[in-house]
Protein backbone atom coordinates (compact mmCIF):
# COMPACT_ATOMS: atom_id res chain seq x y z
CA UNK A 1 0.00 0.00 0.00
CA UNK A 2 1.31 3.42 -0.82
CA UNK A 3 1.52 6.20 1.53
CA UNK A 4 0.98 10.03 1.29
CA UNK A 5 2.33 12.74 3.04
CA UNK A 6 -0.31 12.85 5.82
CA UNK A 7 1.70 13.45 9.53
CA UNK A 8 0.53 11.32 12.41
CA UNK A 9 1.49 12.54 16.13
CA UNK A 10 5.05 11.80 15.77
CA UNK A 11 5.53 13.03 11.93
CA UNK A 12 5.51 10.01 10.61
CA UNK A 13 3.98 9.19 7.20
CA UNK A 14 0.20 7.68 7.26
CA UNK A 15 -2.02 6.56 4.41
CA UNK A 16 -5.02 8.16 4.33
CA UNK A 17 -8.47 6.27 4.76
CA UNK A 18 -11.44 6.58 2.85
CA UNK A 19 -15.05 5.22 2.44
CA UNK A 20 -16.97 5.80 -1.15
CA UNK A 21 -20.77 5.46 0.05
CA UNK A 22 -22.25 4.35 -2.71
CA UNK A 23 -19.89 2.36 -4.94
CA UNK A 24 -21.59 2.23 -8.27
CA UNK A 25 -19.84 3.63 -11.34
CA UNK A 26 -19.18 6.71 -9.95
CA UNK A 27 -18.03 5.65 -6.83
CA UNK A 28 -16.09 2.98 -8.50
CA UNK A 29 -14.32 4.93 -10.51
CA UNK A 30 -13.36 7.56 -7.81
CA UNK A 31 -12.42 4.97 -5.27
CA UNK A 32 -10.08 3.34 -8.07
CA UNK A 33 -8.48 6.29 -8.69
CA UNK A 34 -7.89 6.80 -4.85
CA UNK A 35 -6.94 3.26 -4.56
CA UNK A 36 -4.28 4.02 -7.00
CA UNK A 37 -3.38 7.27 -5.73
CA UNK A 38 -2.16 5.44 -2.60
CA UNK A 39 -5.24 6.09 -0.46
CA UNK A 40 -6.91 2.66 1.78
CA UNK A 41 -10.17 2.92 0.23
CA UNK A 42 -13.25 0.84 1.33
CA UNK A 43 -16.31 0.34 -0.66
CA UNK A 44 -19.66 0.33 0.57
CA UNK A 45 -21.84 -1.22 -2.15
CA UNK A 46 -24.59 -3.20 -3.02
CA UNK A 47 -24.41 -7.02 -2.44
CA UNK A 48 -24.49 -7.63 -6.45
CA UNK A 49 -21.59 -5.01 -6.84
CA UNK A 50 -19.32 -6.57 -3.90
CA UNK A 51 -19.66 -10.10 -5.52
CA UNK A 52 -18.40 -8.41 -8.88
CA UNK A 53 -15.18 -6.68 -7.02
CA UNK A 54 -14.34 -9.73 -5.27
CA UNK A 55 -14.40 -11.95 -8.04
CA UNK A 56 -12.74 -9.72 -10.35
CA UNK A 57 -11.33 -6.65 -8.63
CA UNK A 58 -11.69 -3.32 -9.64
CA UNK A 59 -10.35 -2.04 -12.90
CA UNK A 60 -10.32 1.87 -14.06
CA UNK A 61 -10.18 3.28 -17.30
CA UNK A 62 -10.66 6.03 -19.57
CA UNK A 63 -10.73 7.56 -23.18
CA UNK A 64 -7.59 8.64 -22.92
CA UNK A 65 -5.58 5.57 -22.45
CA UNK A 66 -5.84 5.72 -18.49
CA UNK A 67 -5.87 1.39 -17.20
CA UNK A 68 -5.44 0.48 -13.56
CA UNK A 69 -6.52 -2.80 -11.61
CA UNK A 70 -6.53 -2.78 -8.31
CA UNK A 71 -6.92 -6.85 -7.63
CA UNK A 72 -9.55 -8.16 -5.18
CA UNK A 73 -6.83 -9.11 -2.70
CA UNK A 74 -6.60 -5.50 -2.35
CA UNK A 75 -9.96 -4.22 -2.36
CA UNK A 76 -12.12 -3.46 1.14
CA UNK A 77 -15.68 -3.66 -0.34
CA UNK A 78 -18.54 -3.97 2.23
CA UNK A 79 -22.40 -4.14 2.83
CA UNK A 80 -22.89 -2.85 6.40
CA UNK A 81 -22.67 1.03 6.46
CA UNK A 82 -20.32 0.16 10.06
CA UNK A 83 -17.72 -0.12 8.00
CA UNK A 84 -17.48 3.83 7.76
CA UNK A 85 -16.52 4.25 11.30
CA UNK A 86 -13.54 5.70 11.91
CA UNK A 87 -12.39 6.86 8.36
CA UNK A 88 -10.45 9.90 7.55
CA UNK A 89 -12.68 10.69 4.56
CA UNK A 90 -16.42 9.91 3.17
CA UNK A 91 -17.73 9.98 -0.05
CA UNK A 92 -20.55 9.82 -1.14
CA UNK A 93 -21.93 8.68 -4.27
CA UNK A 94 -25.60 7.64 -4.02
CA UNK A 95 -28.31 8.56 -5.74
CA UNK A 96 -29.73 11.84 -4.71
CA UNK A 97 -33.17 9.98 -3.50
CA UNK A 98 -30.67 7.85 -1.23
CA UNK A 99 -29.02 10.97 0.08
CA UNK A 100 -31.66 11.25 3.65
CA UNK A 101 -31.60 7.62 4.69
CA UNK A 102 -27.75 7.05 3.64
CA UNK A 103 -27.13 10.41 5.90
CA UNK A 104 -29.13 8.76 8.35
CA UNK A 105 -27.44 5.75 8.41
CA UNK A 106 -24.19 6.88 8.78
CA UNK A 107 -25.05 9.38 11.48
CA UNK A 108 -24.28 6.44 14.56
CA UNK A 109 -20.90 5.75 12.92
CA UNK A 110 -19.09 9.14 11.79
CA UNK A 111 -17.12 11.81 14.25
CA UNK A 112 -16.12 15.23 14.17
CA UNK A 113 -12.69 13.58 12.33
CA UNK A 114 -14.31 12.52 9.72
CA UNK A 115 -14.87 14.85 6.46
CA UNK A 116 -17.34 14.31 3.95
CA UNK A 117 -17.76 15.23 0.48
CA UNK A 118 -20.44 14.99 -1.75
CA UNK A 119 -19.84 13.99 -5.32
CA UNK A 120 -23.47 13.74 -6.50
CA UNK A 121 -25.78 15.30 -9.05
CA UNK A 122 -28.23 18.16 -7.89
CA UNK A 123 -27.71 21.33 -5.59
CA UNK A 124 -29.00 20.37 -1.72
CA UNK A 125 -26.98 17.05 -1.15
CA UNK A 126 -24.78 18.65 0.72
CA UNK A 127 -26.78 20.76 2.76
CA UNK A 128 -28.84 17.74 3.46
CA UNK A 129 -26.16 15.18 4.42
CA UNK A 130 -25.17 18.24 6.77
CA UNK A 131 -28.38 18.66 8.43
CA UNK A 132 -28.03 14.66 9.41
CA UNK A 133 -24.33 14.73 9.99
CA UNK A 134 -23.82 18.13 12.31
CA UNK A 135 -20.40 16.85 14.03
CA UNK A 136 -18.99 16.39 10.65
CA UNK A 137 -17.17 18.67 7.92
CA UNK A 138 -19.51 18.55 4.78
CA UNK A 139 -18.19 19.42 1.66
CA UNK A 140 -19.92 20.09 -1.95
CA UNK A 141 -18.20 18.51 -4.82
CA UNK A 142 -19.33 17.36 -8.08
CA UNK A 143 -17.57 15.26 -11.07
CA UNK A 144 -17.73 16.69 -14.48
CA UNK A 145 -17.10 13.35 -16.52
CA UNK A 146 -19.10 10.47 -17.20
CA UNK A 147 -18.23 6.68 -15.96
CA UNK A 148 -19.91 3.68 -17.51
CA UNK A 149 -19.92 0.10 -16.08
CA UNK A 150 -18.57 -1.93 -18.62
CA UNK A 151 -18.94 -5.45 -16.58
CA UNK A 152 -16.19 -7.82 -14.44
CA UNK A 153 -15.38 -4.47 -11.94
CA UNK A 154 -14.47 -2.19 -15.27
CA UNK A 155 -15.54 1.42 -14.78
CA UNK A 156 -14.87 3.32 -17.67
CA UNK A 157 -14.65 7.35 -17.79
CA UNK A 158 -15.88 8.23 -21.60
CA UNK A 159 -15.92 11.95 -21.19
CA UNK A 160 -13.14 14.64 -20.16
CA UNK A 161 -13.69 16.83 -16.80
CA UNK A 162 -12.75 17.19 -13.46
CA UNK A 163 -13.56 16.46 -10.08
CA UNK A 164 -14.18 19.50 -7.99
CA UNK A 165 -14.05 20.02 -4.37
CA UNK A 166 -15.29 23.44 -2.35
CA UNK A 167 -11.57 24.35 -0.66
CA UNK A 168 -11.10 23.15 2.63
CA UNK A 169 -7.89 23.31 4.87
CA UNK A 170 -9.77 19.55 6.77
CA UNK A 171 -8.59 17.55 3.34
CA UNK A 172 -5.95 19.64 1.79
CA UNK A 173 -4.36 15.74 0.61
CA UNK A 174 -6.83 14.54 -1.23
CA UNK A 175 -5.42 16.06 -4.39
CA UNK A 176 -2.10 14.64 -4.27
CA UNK A 177 -4.02 11.45 -4.31
CA UNK A 178 -6.38 12.33 -7.14
CA UNK A 179 -2.91 14.00 -8.77
CA UNK A 180 -1.11 10.34 -8.31
CA UNK A 181 -3.72 8.34 -10.43
CA UNK A 182 -3.78 11.35 -13.41
CA UNK A 183 -7.34 12.16 -12.51
CA UNK A 184 -8.12 16.07 -13.07
CA UNK A 185 -8.72 17.64 -9.73
CA UNK A 186 -10.08 21.16 -8.71
CA UNK A 187 -10.60 23.02 -5.72
CA UNK A 188 -13.43 25.71 -5.58
CA UNK A 189 -14.03 28.16 -3.23
CA UNK A 190 -18.03 28.92 -4.59
CA UNK A 191 -19.48 24.98 -5.73
CA UNK A 192 -22.60 26.67 -5.12
CA UNK A 193 -21.75 28.33 -8.97
CA UNK A 194 -19.93 24.91 -9.91
CA UNK A 195 -22.64 23.06 -9.17
CA UNK A 196 -25.77 25.44 -11.49
CA UNK A 197 -22.72 25.32 -14.09
CA UNK A 198 -22.32 21.56 -14.24
CA UNK A 199 -26.22 21.04 -14.17
CA UNK A 200 -27.06 23.26 -16.93
CA UNK A 201 -24.31 20.44 -18.99
CA UNK A 202 -26.00 17.79 -17.30
CA UNK A 203 -28.97 19.20 -18.89
CA UNK A 204 -28.27 16.80 -21.77
CA UNK A 205 -28.48 13.71 -19.63
CA UNK A 206 -32.08 13.31 -20.54
CA UNK A 207 -31.42 14.17 -24.04
CA UNK A 208 -29.29 11.35 -24.38
CA UNK A 209 -31.06 9.05 -22.38
CA UNK A 210 -34.38 9.70 -24.88
CA UNK A 211 -32.35 9.21 -28.21
CA UNK A 212 -30.93 5.86 -27.44
CA UNK A 213 -27.42 7.31 -29.01
CA UNK A 214 -23.89 7.37 -27.78
CA UNK A 215 -23.18 10.59 -26.28
CA UNK A 216 -20.90 11.74 -29.34
CA UNK A 217 -23.38 10.91 -32.13
CA UNK A 218 -26.09 12.44 -30.57
CA UNK A 219 -24.24 16.17 -29.92
CA UNK A 220 -23.19 15.74 -33.88
CA UNK A 221 -26.92 16.09 -34.44
CA UNK A 222 -28.57 19.59 -34.41
CA UNK A 223 -32.37 18.95 -33.83
CA UNK A 224 -30.62 17.47 -30.62
CA UNK A 225 -28.38 20.24 -29.64
CA UNK A 226 -31.43 22.01 -30.43
CA UNK A 227 -33.31 20.36 -27.63
CA UNK A 228 -30.75 20.72 -25.25
CA UNK A 229 -30.77 24.72 -26.12
CA UNK A 230 -34.12 25.30 -25.21
CA UNK A 231 -33.48 23.71 -21.54
CA UNK A 232 -30.49 25.26 -21.28
CA UNK A 233 -32.28 28.98 -21.99
CA UNK A 234 -34.90 28.10 -19.60
CA UNK A 235 -32.76 27.15 -17.06
CA UNK A 236 -30.02 30.58 -17.43
CA UNK A 237 -33.34 32.67 -17.51
CA UNK A 238 -34.15 31.36 -13.73
CA UNK A 239 -30.79 31.24 -13.05
CA UNK A 240 -30.44 34.88 -14.14
CA UNK A 241 -33.53 35.97 -11.87
CA UNK A 242 -32.05 33.84 -8.95
CA UNK A 243 -28.98 35.90 -9.10
CA UNK A 244 -26.56 33.00 -9.59
CA UNK A 245 -23.37 33.36 -10.49
CA UNK A 246 -22.28 30.61 -12.95
CA UNK A 247 -18.63 29.33 -13.97
CA UNK A 248 -17.05 28.39 -17.32
CA UNK A 249 -16.54 24.53 -16.96
CA UNK A 250 -15.90 24.12 -20.71
CA UNK A 251 -14.11 25.89 -23.51
CA UNK A 252 -17.32 27.85 -24.06
CA UNK A 253 -18.72 30.11 -21.73
CA UNK A 254 -22.13 29.22 -19.62
CA UNK A 255 -24.33 31.75 -21.54
CA UNK A 256 -22.94 31.31 -25.14
CA UNK A 257 -23.72 27.72 -25.42
CA UNK A 258 -27.01 27.77 -26.61
CA UNK A 259 -26.13 29.50 -29.35
CA UNK A 260 -23.29 27.25 -29.98
CA UNK A 261 -25.25 24.27 -29.69
CA UNK A 262 -27.74 26.28 -32.28
CA UNK A 263 -25.15 26.45 -35.21
CA UNK A 264 -25.37 23.97 -38.09
CA UNK A 265 -23.61 20.72 -37.40
CA UNK A 266 -20.76 21.50 -39.75
CA UNK A 267 -19.73 24.45 -37.80
CA UNK A 268 -20.34 23.02 -34.50
CA UNK A 269 -18.06 20.56 -35.40
CA UNK A 270 -15.05 23.13 -36.16
CA UNK A 271 -16.07 25.33 -32.97
CA UNK A 272 -16.66 22.95 -29.93
CA UNK A 273 -14.51 20.16 -30.67
CA UNK A 274 -13.58 19.88 -26.71
CA UNK A 275 -17.19 19.28 -26.31
CA UNK A 276 -17.09 16.06 -28.83
CA UNK A 277 -13.65 15.10 -27.07
CA UNK A 278 -15.12 11.77 -25.67
CA UNK A 279 -15.04 8.18 -26.25
CA UNK A 280 -17.46 7.21 -29.11
CA UNK A 281 -19.43 5.06 -27.23
CA UNK A 282 -20.16 7.33 -24.04
CA UNK A 283 -23.57 7.47 -22.61
CA UNK A 284 -24.86 9.38 -19.97
CA UNK A 285 -26.04 8.15 -16.85
CA UNK A 286 -29.07 8.28 -17.05
CA UNK A 287 -29.30 6.45 -19.91
CA UNK A 288 -27.65 4.03 -17.71
CA UNK A 289 -30.00 3.85 -15.21
CA UNK A 290 -32.95 3.67 -17.60
CA UNK A 291 -31.30 0.85 -19.27
CA UNK A 292 -30.24 -0.85 -15.68
CA UNK A 293 -34.30 -0.21 -14.93
CA UNK A 294 -33.34 1.91 -12.06
CA UNK A 295 -34.98 5.32 -10.81
CA UNK A 296 -33.30 8.38 -12.87
CA UNK A 297 -32.49 11.53 -10.83
CA UNK A 298 -34.59 13.82 -13.43
CA UNK A 299 -36.02 15.10 -10.23
CA UNK A 300 -32.80 16.45 -9.60
CA UNK A 301 -31.57 17.54 -12.77
CA UNK A 302 -34.34 19.31 -15.00
CA UNK A 303 -36.79 19.26 -11.76
CA UNK A 304 -34.37 21.26 -9.87
CA UNK A 305 -34.70 24.06 -13.37
CA UNK A 306 -38.40 23.57 -13.08
CA UNK A 307 -38.03 24.44 -8.87
CA UNK A 308 -35.89 27.20 -9.55
CA UNK A 309 -38.18 28.86 -12.45
CA UNK A 310 -41.18 28.58 -9.86
CA UNK A 311 -39.56 30.58 -7.12
CA UNK A 312 -39.12 33.51 -9.72
CA UNK A 313 -42.86 33.42 -10.66
CA UNK A 314 -41.79 31.75 -14.19
CA UNK A 315 -42.13 28.56 -16.26
CA UNK A 316 -39.58 26.46 -17.67
CA UNK A 317 -42.52 24.20 -20.10
CA UNK A 318 -39.52 22.51 -21.93
CA UNK A 319 -37.86 20.73 -18.78
CA UNK A 320 -41.40 20.14 -17.17
CA UNK A 321 -42.07 18.00 -20.42
CA UNK A 322 -38.94 16.48 -20.22
CA UNK A 323 -39.25 15.69 -17.12
CA UNK A 324 -42.66 14.06 -17.93
CA UNK A 325 -41.30 11.68 -20.82
CA UNK A 326 -38.35 10.49 -18.60
CA UNK A 327 -40.81 9.41 -16.05
CA UNK A 328 -43.16 7.65 -18.45
CA UNK A 329 -39.21 6.00 -19.62
CA UNK A 330 -38.75 5.02 -16.45
CA UNK A 331 -41.84 2.76 -16.81
CA UNK A 332 -41.70 1.33 -19.76
CA UNK A 333 -42.18 4.28 -22.45
CA UNK A 334 -39.79 5.24 -25.78
CA UNK A 335 -36.81 5.85 -25.18
CA UNK A 336 -35.74 6.24 -29.28
CA UNK A 337 -36.55 9.49 -30.33
CA UNK A 338 -35.21 11.18 -33.41
CA UNK A 339 -34.40 14.97 -32.61
CA UNK A 340 -36.63 15.89 -34.70
CA UNK A 341 -40.03 14.40 -32.55
CA UNK A 342 -38.03 15.45 -29.69
CA UNK A 343 -37.49 18.90 -30.77
CA UNK A 344 -41.49 18.89 -31.66
CA UNK A 345 -42.32 17.81 -28.28
CA UNK A 346 -40.74 20.45 -26.70
CA UNK A 347 -41.66 23.44 -28.86
CA UNK A 348 -45.51 22.65 -28.05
Amino acid sequence: MNTVDNAGAKGEVVTVTVGIVGAGSIGCYVGGALQMGGAEVHLLARPRMVDELKEHGLTISDFRGLHHHCPPQSLHVHTDVAAMAGLDCLIVTVKSADTDTVAAQLAPHVGADTVVISLQNGIDNAPRLSAALPQCCVLPGMIAFNVLQRGQGVFHAGTDGAIMVECSARIGHIDTLFAASATPFEWHSDMRSVQWSKLLLNLNNPINALSGLPLKEELSQRHYRRCLARLQREALAAIRQADIPLQRLTAVPPRWLPRVLDTPDWLFTKIAQPMLAMDPLARSSMWEDLERGRRTEIDWLNGEVVRLAAQQGTQASANSRVLDLVKKAEQGGRRDYSGEELWALLSD
